[in-house]
């Protein structure tokens, strides 16, 4: 019997098919969801790609089912075709697939999703809708995944962007860029009756919620200055009591499609598993997979109260606590280890992290650059053990070969994270005294990803490299510099190591440049270059 997903009626009609099939599908009235949401909006959410599919919708389905009267709403502020394709012909339902170690699945109906839209300012009757829910005085809480370009408002050099440029000098009825639409309906929200309202950026990196007023205050001031807004929305996004951005630490791996998946669905009957193209060569699906584990912690700070998400498992807490959280999540237990997995497995032919993490000198990497170099500067949250946390990663997350993630996806947007990754546990060695020389191995993965920017892996044949906003540059700086030629990489790294937007501080005052440098220039000796510096450093 041949299942799918077609409405959300359908799915509560076809309940027991589903159940039959080994497809969990919810029973609560989303009609009545929908409605209530529609007319008294609480949770919008910006960003239409995996995370959200796996996790936050999902956190709303949870507190519906615990009593809660309102879904949540999607916002597309880039991809288009995501509303039009992924979600409208589907109305807004989800298959979330779980991937145990064990090759299993577990597979959900989301149904909470009440309305998707593509925040497109000019697409008249989807920006109004935008700015209905903004002036809502029902509306608590906006989130974000949009991945950290999707905050960034300026070029390497610190300067606004031209285009955004043009955004500012042309005024808020037509902005573009995520942010500047963001800064755009709190206007529109500011103007209709001041009402409180929390921002919360669940993206991967430092700080999130600082970043995320930064790039909606910037806009406003560029607006002010050109008298496009009143110079009290300044103050009105200022004051935490109005307009909060609470930090956040968010943990899920969320990786493409798989085709092992969607095989897997197919054998049950799924009929929705199709990929589909929503930009050339960029596919997503109906289902999303993704791992049993999952973190969100939230700083409690919001002005005009918040869904009950503790009941869907969130932690709620104090600034100070987020921090700690986060810092020993992006900053030593997780992300920093698969960017070294990334790294390394682009250079060494890895296509899977599982198999990655296999590789015993890239597993001690990362256990060198956890335990022994991160470790010393993470202080114990008190909700979550750090030393847990990271024998989870090691043990049960990387090594799941039912995670079909990917050392190239992990590889995207480097130059966006590391500043993160590894440039904060830099600052830590350098602001507490802390020996700099038993830093090895965070420069050793540093230098590796200059390797990684000439495109040609270990075995001295040409890859392709993952996207990222500063690839043109970087390799600009690395021009010239040729495999078997060590000389030709003299003075080629300065303009990147000394870089305090990459990497959040000049490396060299770090006392960390030159090692890089003697690093990178073993890994371009010629081809194995690279495992034999890997080898040589492990054994020292």
């Amino acid at each position: 019997m041949s299942i799918e997903l077609k409405s959300k009626k359908q799915v509560r009609q076809q309940k027991a098919d589903f159940e039959k099939a080994g497809i969990y599908a919810p029973d609560f009235d989303a009609d009545a969801v929908n409605e209530k949401t529609h007319k008294e909006p609480a949770w919008i959410h910006f960003g239409s790609g995996n995370l959200f599919k796996a996790f936050h919708c999902v956190l709303s389905q949870t507190m519906i089912e615990k009593g809660y009267d309102r879904g949540i709403i999607v916002a597309e502020p880039f991809l288009y075709s995501m509303i039009e394709k992924v979600y409208t012909p589907f109305d807004n339902l989800v298959l979330q697939t779980v991937m145990k170690a064990d090759g299993g699945i577990d597979a959900n109906v989301i149904s909470s999703i009440t309305e998707s839209i593509a925040a497109d300012s000019s697409d008249e009757a989807s920006w109004n809708r935008l700015k209905e829910i903004f002036t809502s005085a029902s509306l608590q809480i906006v989130t974000f995944s949009i991945t950290e370009k999707g905050y960034d408002l300026k070029t390497i050099d610190g300067s606004f962007k031209p285009d955004v440029i043009k955004e500012f000098e042309s005024g808020t009825s037509a902005p573009v860029h995520a942010m500047t639409k963001i800064a755009a309906l709190l206007y529109e929200r500011y103007k209709k009756g001041k009402f409180p309202l929390a921002l919360v950026s669940t993206d991967n990196f430092s700080h999130n919620g600082d970043r995320l007023k930064a790039a909606v205050v910037d806009a406003a001031k560029e607006w002010q200055k050109r008298g496009f807004v009143d110079g009290n929305f300044i103050d009105f996004l200022s004051d935490p009591k109005q307009i909060s951005f609470p930090w956040s630490m968010i943990d899920k791996i969320t990786p493409y499609p798989s085709p092992k998946v969607q095989e897997q669905l197919k054998n049950i009957g799924f009929a929705n598993s199709d990929l589909i193209e929503v930009a050339p060569n960029s596919y997503s699906s109906v289902f999303v997979n993704t791992e049993e584990a999952q973190y969100l912690v939230i700083e409690d700070s919001f002005p005009n109260g918040r869904p009950p998400l503790e009941k869907a498992g969130v932690y709620f807490t104090d600034r100070q606590t987020v921090d700690k959280v986060e810092k020993m999540k992006v900053c030593t237990c997780l992300n920093p280890l698969h960017t070294v997995l990334a790294i390394f497995g682009c250079l060494l032919g890895y296509t899977s992290i599982s198999s990655a993490v296999k590789d015993s000198d890239l597993f001690k990497i990362i256990n060198k650059v956890g335990y022994d170099e991160g470790m010393p500067v993470v202080v114990d949250p008190g909700i979550i053990n750090p030393k847990d946390f990271i024998k989870e990663v090691l043990t049960v997350r990387f090594p799941n070969p039912n995670i079909p993630d990917t050392p190239q996806r992990i590889a995207t947007d480097t130059s966006q994270k590391l500043g993160i990754r590894f440039g904060e546990t830099i600052k830590l060695y350098v602001e507490k005294n802390l020996d700099i020389n038993k830093l090895v191995f965070i420069p050793l993965a540093i230098a590796g990803w200059c390797r990684y920017l000439l495109a040609i892996g270990d075995d001295g044949k040409p890859f392709t490299l993952s996207p990222d906003p500063l690839l043109k540059d970087l390799q600009g700086f690395l021009k010239g510099v040729e495999i078997g030629k060590v000389e030709s990489a003299e003075g080629k790294l300065r303009p990147i190591l000394s870089n305090t937007k990459i990497f959040g501080s000049d490396l060299y005052k770090a006392g960390l440049g030159e090692r890089i440098e003697k690093y990178f220039k073993e890994m371009i000796k010629g081809v194995g270059a690279v495992r034999n510096t890997i080898k040589k450093t492990l054994e020292n």
